[in-house]
């Protein structure tokens, strides 16, 4: 069975306000079937995760505003969950330091109900964006793990979302499998590294929503990363099925009619998946 993957920062409604109709059109053109979104407007400001998702078949959705309170004057966007099938939301991460803090960095696992195959694990964290906050990316990639390890199905687990690290950061290499952190180690299939092509740079300065949010941020040019990921689950620790990478390409790498989607590119894969 082929299952299509997406995940894209929307930078909720900033800017020029025909994206998210764009966007929309894009996902209705894409035909995805598992879509992690982040940056998402709270339905209490803008019922946006509805506008993203009318008229292409991803029916089941799950804001993060239906699963985590923030605070009066906390900022109003987050992360969200859309499925061609049924889900249910099995655990979700609070990520934020305190009460008092408006971060809004989460980790939720949800059981999606694949047709002939059974319930698929999809993990959906976000970490912070602050270069200089990689130990509490590590923290939280650990915690995604863990959530795998608590939740996983037979069928190969799908972890998806803005994770804000570079393939060479601690955090990535300990999910491929190249490194252990905290004396732990696992194995994921990055789906970039095994079906794009060419880097795959998701904030670059070759966007220009992102080279102005790039020069706010880092104050630095030509900074291109690559911090947008889908990841697979290994065979060895799902014995129902296998999945295939057969294809990774970016969303929205390019502008339509002058307008471009986000501040990030999305990453869309192809995944085959085959019961052993």
């Amino acid at each position: 069975m082929r299952i299509r993957v997406l995940t894209m920062n929307v930078q909720h409604d900033a800017g020029d306000p025909r994206r998210t109709g764009l966007i929309n059109a894009e996902l209705r053109r894409l035909s995805p079937d598992l879509v992690a979104l982040q940056e998402v407007c709270y339905p209490a400001r803008r019922d946006q995760l509805a506008e993203l998702v009318e008229g292409t078949g991803l029916t089941h959705t799950t804001h993060q505003a239906d699963v985590i309170e923030l605070p009066e004057g906390a900022r109003h966007d987050g992360s969200a969950l859309a499925t061609r099938w049924p889900h249910q939301v099995l655990e979700v991460l609070d990520h934020r330091p305190s009460a008092q803090s408006d971060a809004h960095w989460w980790t939720l696992a949800a059981a999606v109900d694949v047709p002939e195959l059974g319930q698929l694990l999809f993990i959906l964290p976000t970490t912070p964006w602050q270069l200089d906050q990689a130990a509490v990316r590590e923290k939280q990639l650990i915690a995604a793990v863990e959530l795998d390890g608590r939740h996983r199905f037979g069928l190969p687990t799908i972890i998806a979302g803005d994770l804000n690290a570079s393939p060479s950061s601690a955090g990535i290499r300990f999910l491929t499998g190249l490194q252990s952190l905290n004396g732990r180690s696992t194995s994921y299939n990055d789906a970039w590294a095994v079906a794009g092509q060419g880097s795959g740079y998701t904030w670059t300065v070759a966007n220009p929503l992102a080279e102005a949010e790039i020069d706010r941020l880092i104050g630095q040019p030509n900074h291109r990363r690559r911090i947008d990921y889908i990841f697979v689950g290994s065979t060895h620790a799902h014995p129902a099925a296998r999945a295939r990478v057969l294809h990774a390409e970016l969303v929205g790498d390019n502008s339509v009619d002058g307008v471009w989607l986000s501040d990030h590119f999305g990453v869309l894969v192809d995944l085959d998946v085959v019961p052993v």
